[in-house]
């Protein structure tokens, strides 16, 4: 009895605490959305707060399952529940549920290696690469700052990166590189995540335009011009135009019908039969087609003084070759079909009729508009070699991407050694092409079958000696991850012979996962002996140590670059296997605080969960999905999404309001991973929003 008398005064006690915390959160609220009348709101509007509700009740999950399960095997005889024995089930219940993988353990962890040229002395490469793109050439300067990209690329700031892309696309010449870096410079701003937004959509400026992109010549000084696209004398343009074409109806009509009155119809002295229709042409016309029409019928061949010349044999159509004799008059393509140009292509290829060849190629590529389009007509300009019109199809795959590897006709195309050598045949195969290919991949899924085939390309496309250190670099770091330890040796190997020292780090690493700890030991120590000490070195080599020595080697690291994240990871784990929580925390937060990374955002939640602190934890994977919406946590066994909806029930609930005022605290004081935890909230309930995205758009800008 005086136990039950004990519980009923506590739970009294209780209850009057949490109407006190209540009706201070609503004065709370109340002061904040005074002018606004927020009181009034909510007794007016009381659906919002209900389905606020109704949202959080149908977020049921397994924690609360397991909750309600140790709810009931909890209670006494009475119907009365224990409050601590309560409090214990529910920790159970809840860690076992929000740590399927328990703790992080310190002998998992290892650094990552840098898939990117990583110089020893970072600033006087820089300052060679720049020495060398203002004494080059102005047709070399596109590849010296592809080149800086490459160099830029490990950097943490993208846009050092996308600075050095504009510099080699505004120093482009060729169509080829043109088309490959306005296309990569769109990805890089990730327009194809824009709902509503095409391909081939000009944004204004002849840097990325598609249309300026096919326009071949060297004019670095007006690629920041405004495009055609967007000039007024566009439509002066289309007046003219619409005038030539009412000039040209009596051309037109007579490709049509055959028949019509033409100037100087006399000087028609040459059919040309193809089955029983015979086409009436200028003889010299047709002769200043190509080389072997002039042969043909102003030479010494019985043709020349032939009035009709059997062309059935050619596999020419009646259309087609009157459209060839109106082109060979006019020297214009007029209002022909699709498939009546791609007959002239053929026909002009096979008659050497270069003039025609370059108009058909020029017009066809100004009707490839989108995928299906490219995807129909690259095959043409493959077969005849059209240039412009390969150029105009890769450009809608480049600018498709990442969704258009996904079709099996563009993938084959770009990952095969047979679609490498189409299109080098047509003179559209270069390193920034698997370049660009390349990233993309990696970018997607790392250790993909695809993914190697395209660095495979990149490594046959490799000329200079920074591309051979990047394409085999690159390949040793996708064969790691994919465990295939003696290739990415083999990779590695090659990237050093080429000339590039880090790649050591991924020869030792892949040493060790074979078994030779002591090799893989001899090789960083030799490293750290010959070159200039760096972090990475020491950071690598405590890798291959233990006991002391490993934290002095981690310790070094740090002094030398204090940036790399892998020695305060390391110590916070440590911290926590000794059982000190605080102080684990405590480390991580020291490399958070001036570098916010999605995987020290993770063991940060992780602590936190064991910790029992599972709001915090809500806020670093709600930040984390903002910055990685693909994050995969707990060694990449469970999406980050997932565990919002376990940690949810757990945590404390808010409303909408609540989580504005959440927010006005957290951008008060300059809390920026709060603040992304708190959008992230407010976006699940009111996806649209613009203003929250916008708010989400300046935290964002902090992290590029």
């Amino acid at each position: 009895m005086t136990a039950s008398i004990v519980l009923d005064s506590e739970s009294s006690t209780v209850e009057k605490r949490k109407m006190q915390h209540n009706i201070f959160n609503s004065i709370r609220s109340m002061k904040i959305m005074d002018a606004c009348k927020g009181t009034q709101v909510h007794a007016l509007k009381p659906s919002a707060t209900a389905t606020a509700a109704a949202a959080d009740r149908s977020s049921v999950s397994a924690a609360d399952k397991l909750l309600h399960t140790s709810l009931d095997h909890s209670k006494t005889p009475t119907g009365r529940t224990k409050t601590v024995s309560i409090t214990a089930s529910r920790h159970d219940a809840v860690s076992e549920t929000l740590l399927p993988c328990g703790l992080p353990a310190s002998e998992l962890l290892e650094p990552s290696i840098e898939p990117s040229l990583k110089p020893l002395d970072f600033v006087e490469t820089l300052a060679r690469v720049h020495r060398r793109a203002e004494s080059c050439e102005a047709l070399e300067k596109s590849e010296v700052y592809l080149e800086q990209c490459a160099v830029l690329r490990g950097l943490p700031d993208p846009k050092l990166f996308r600075r050095g892309l504009r510099e080699a696309r505004r120093h482009a010449a060729e169509v080829h590189a043109k088309v490959v870096l306005a296309s990569w410079l769109r990805y890089e701003r990730r327009e194809d995540e824009l709902v509503g937004s095409n391909s081939m959509d000009c944004c204004g400026r002849n840097l990325e335009c598609p249309k300026a992109s096919l326009v071949p010549g060297y004019d670095h000084e007006s690629v920041f011009d405004r495009c055609t696209c967007f000039r007024r004398e566009i439509v002066s343009d289309c007046v003219v135009r619409s005038q030539e074409c009412e000039r040209e109806c009596s051309t037109s009509s007579e490709y049509v019908d055959g028949s019509g009155d033409r100037d100087g119809e006399d000087d028609d002295d040459v059919f040309f039969c193809i089955g029983d229709s015979e086409i009436s042409c200028r003889r010299y016309s047709m002769a200043a087609l190509s080389r072997p029409f002039e042969t043909m019928l102003c030479g010494g061949f019985l043709e020349c003084r032939r009035e009709k010349i059997n062309f059935s044999m050619n596999c020419v159509s009646v259309e087609a070759m009157m459209a060839v004799e109106v082109f060979s008059r006019t020297k214009r393509l007029s209002e022909f079909p699709p498939n009546v140009i791609l007959e002239m292509l053929s026909f002009a290829n096979k008659f050497c009729c270069e003039e025609m060849k370059h108009a058909c190629d020029t017009h066809l590529a100004s009707l490839v508009l989108d995928m299906d389009d490219a995807v129909l007509l690259i095959e043409y300009g493959l077969e005849e070699t059209a240039y412009l019109l390969v150029a105009a199809c890769l450009q809608v795959f480049l600018r498709e991407l990442p969704g258009s590897l996904q079709r099996w006709s563009v993938m084959k195309l770009f990952c095969s050694p047979e679609g490498r050598d189409r299109l080098a045949l047509v003179g559209h195969v270069s390193f920034v092409l698997y370049y660009f290919l390349s990233q993309v991949a990696m970018e997607e899924e790392l250790t993909s079958n695809m993914t190697v085939m395209l660095l495979e390309r990149l490594g046959e496309c490799a000329v200079e000696g920074w591309q051979k250190q990047l394409a085999y670099h690159q390949l040793g770091v996708v064969m790691l991850e994919r465990k295939e330890y003696k290739d990415a040796q083999r990779w590695f190997e090659a990237a050093v012979e080429a000339g590039h020292v880090y790649s050591l780090v991924g020869v030792a690493r892949a040493k060790y996962k074979l078994g030779h700890v002591s090799s893989a030991y001899e090789m960083i120590n030799s490293l750290t002996e010959n070159y200039k000490p760096a972090g990475w070195m020491y950071q690598e080599r405590s890798l291959y140590c233990t006991g002391k020595e490993k934290m002095l080697d981690l310790l070094s690291a740090t002094e030398l670059d204090p940036t790399l994240s892998f020695p305060y990871k390391y110590k916070a784990v440590c911290l926590l296997e000794e059982n000190k929580i605080g102080a684990a925390i405590s480390e991580i937060d020291k490399i958070i605080g001036f570098k916010v990374s999605p995987d020290c955002l993770e063991l940060r939640a992780w602590f936190l969960i064991a910790m029992k602190d599972y709001e915090g934890a809500l806020r670093d994977v709600r930040a984390i999905l903002t910055l990685d919406p693909n994050y995969m946590v707990f060694y990449g066994n469970m999406h980050g999404g997932h565990l919002v909806e376990l940690l949810r029930p757990v945590a404390q609930q808010w409303s909408q309001a609540d989580c504005w005022m959440q927010l006005y605290d957290r951008w008060s004081s300059v809390d920026d991973i709060g603040s992304l935890a708190v959008v992230h909230k407010m976006l699940e309930n009111d996806p649209g929003k613009s203003i929250l995205r916008f708010r989400q758009s300046l935290l964002l800008l902090r992290y590029e």
